[in-house]
């Protein structure tokens, strides 16, 4: 009866003297003492760890339940090769036994009853091991445990979706430079030849033209078909020749090279990064990806942190996962809630008709959530396998069968039926008579002018007019504003005059109203229409009027005269 051991020296294997003391309750009190322990078991051979490398890599493969190299060759080297195949042979872990069953077909035995066995050499290890000293070997335990414990934080799944959330953040961000970069490139050199953007709409084809034609009357000698296809080729060379851009420097033209530089060598790096995220994506979330697409899973285990903690959550939490803003704001103002977050970008919730958008997002949240629990749960070597993605793809085909079970569903209730119970039938169809025949006269022969092909002059005539008619309305729009503003300036001036108008107005109105009320009731009389003969008598009654109150006025004076000499005289008299 022999006896399997793992420790930081290597394997051990011992030999058991007393086979019967094995299934005994006291199998504990063997190894009070290294003596017994001695008596107990021999050490029959040893297989010694060659570097710290070799000892990580075996270590690795049993906490698995594997079989590594080394510990199946010294057992093929002890037992197999010896005919000791039937001698019974015990191992601590089950898993281990089993491989060990399958591989070598040794008789292996693991069970609750050899834990004792187990505690008991670990306990008297340096003893059963001659010439080991203890301290010796509680420092290789330390340095293999920490060895393996780099080794584990090296290749931690934690640490992948690191990598994943990394990379599509990043992705992001370059896709803003690029458009950035990319809109700079096009106003810089639309001052030179503003038609070209009219012509090329891809930005990384723009920047590839401009740094390999330069100045624009380079164009017809420069070859594009490295770039660009023939018919755009022939559309760029005629609209070079009309271009009505204005002209620019060599130190112009460098700096624009530079940047184009820059979008080309982003645009290629972009292309990098995103291969790599999809290869991180089918290593990590085979199900997931194959579900949804390599982008979308990358930013739903982005915006849950990892992947775990995003198979944690239910499939209603995954449906609107990055709609958190719309979902509160919704509940707050007692709106309806979103149907979908992230999970909208999924091709099969694109290809869906706006009316099924909602029932498909419910449906492909349910099975990506079982598709991102199996790829959370499931082993690094399952994930490496050809039929890892299974789950997945079997659950696409299902979502698209059920979508085109559903469009043929809304089709049939689209479809208008005559058997109602408005009592109408669909009337018999029957043979008739008559025979229509094809009317050649209808034919044309030449094509329509939409579908006939533009020659190239044509098309860069079409851009040049384009450009010059965007730069009319670009005038008419500021001449309109101009308009506007002065029209505003007038209309606050306008009511700057009208504002003293009115208080001037309203000033003499309450003068009127004043003198009215301090006025007697006797003399206030109403106004009348008078005629032109009475308007004349009253002149000349005023008139008058003020000749007398003028007479009187001097008649008083030479009064008032008179008598103030007279009190005069009289003064003198009494002084005398």
């Amino acid at each position: 009866m022999l006896v399997l051991y793992e420790t930081a020296l290597g394997f051990c294997l011992f030999k058991v003297k007393d086979s019967s003391k094995i299934n005994h309750e006291d199998l504990w009190e063997e190894f009070e003492t290294p003596e017994k322990a001695n008596k107990m078991l021999k050490l029959k051979a040893l297989h010694r760890f060659t570097s710290t490398a070799t000892a990580v890599e075996e270590v690795t493969a049993l906490q698995e339940g594997k079989l590594g190299k080394g510990l199946k060759k010294f057992l093929s080297e002890e037992i197999v090769d010896k005919g000791k195949e039937k001698e019974m042979l015990y191992v601590m872990d089950s898993k281990l036994a089993s491989s060990i069953r399958k591989k070598l077909g040794i008789t292996v035995q693991s069970d609750k009853e050899t834990v004792d066995l187990f505690r008991g050499i670990r306990g008297q290890l340096a003893a059963l091991l001659d010439g080991l000293d203890p301290k010796d070997l509680a420092m290789m335990s330390l340095g293999l445990s920490h060895s393996l414990s780099r080794f584990k934080l090296k290749f931690s799944p934690d640490k992948v979706d690191t990598m994943v959330v990394q990379a599509i953040a990043l992705l992001d961000d370059l896709d803003k430079e690029i458009n950035i970069y990319s809109m700079r490139v096009k106003e810089w050199y639309g001052w030179h030849f503003p038609e070209m953007a009219k012509i090329i709409s891809d930005n990384l084809a723009y920047a590839k033209v401009v740094r390999h034609m330069g100045f624009r009357t380079n164009a017809s000698s420069t070859d594009f078909s490295a770039i660009l296809p023939e018919d755009l080729e022939a559309i760029i060379k005629a609209a070079a020749e009309i271009s009505m851009g204005t002209e620019i420097s060599d130190s112009d033209i460098a700096h624009i090279h530079s940047l184009c530089d820059q979008v080309i060598a982003i645009t290629a790096y972009r292309t990098q990064l995103a291969e790599y995220l999809r290869n991180r994506m089918n290593a990590i979330a085979p199900n997931l990806t194959a579900l949804v697409g390599e982008l979308v899973g990358a930013r739903l285990i982005s915006h849950a942190g990892s992947l775990l903690s995003l198979a944690k959550h239910p499939a209603s939490t995954v449906q609107i996962l990055g709609a958190e803003k719309a979902l509160f704001r919704a509940l707050k103002t007692k709106h309806d809630t979103p149907k979908y977050g992230l999970i909208y970008h999924a091709s099969l919730i694109g290809q869906a008709p706006p009316k099924l958008k909602g029932k498909m997002a419910r449906m492909v949240a349910t099975k990506a959530a079982l598709s991102i629990r199996v790829d959370a749960l499931t082993d690094t070597d399952g994930k490496s396998e050809p039929d890892a993605p299974s789950i997945g793809i079997e659950n696409r085909a299902k979502l698209e069968s059920r979508l085109r079970a559903l469009e043929y569903q809304g089709d049939q209730n689209g479809v208008r039926r005559f058997n109602n119970n408005d009592g109408r039938k669909q009337e018999r169809f029957e043979m008739k008579g008559e025979t229509k025949t094809y009317n050649t006269a209808a034919d044309a022969v030449d094509l329509v002018s939409t579908q006939r092909e533009k020659a190239p002059i044509e098309v860069a005539m079409q851009a040049v007019l384009d450009v010059k008619e965007e730069k009319r309305r670009a005038k008419e729009e500021k001449k309109a504003k101009k308009k506007e503003k002065r029209a505003k300036d007038d209309d606050g001036d306008d009511h700057e005059k009208m504002d003293v108008d009115g208080e001037e107005e309203k000033e003499s109105k309450e003068k009127k109203r004043k003198r009215r009320e301090s006025a007697p009731d006797g003399d206030v009389e109403m106004k009348t229409e008078e005629t032109e003969a009475e308007r004349k008598a009253k002149k000349k009654a005023r008139k008058a009027e003020k000749a007398a109150t003028a007479v009187a006025s001097s008649d008083a004076v030479v009064e008032n005269g008179e008598s103030s000499k007279k009190k005069k005289k009289k003064e003198k008299k009494v002084e005398a």
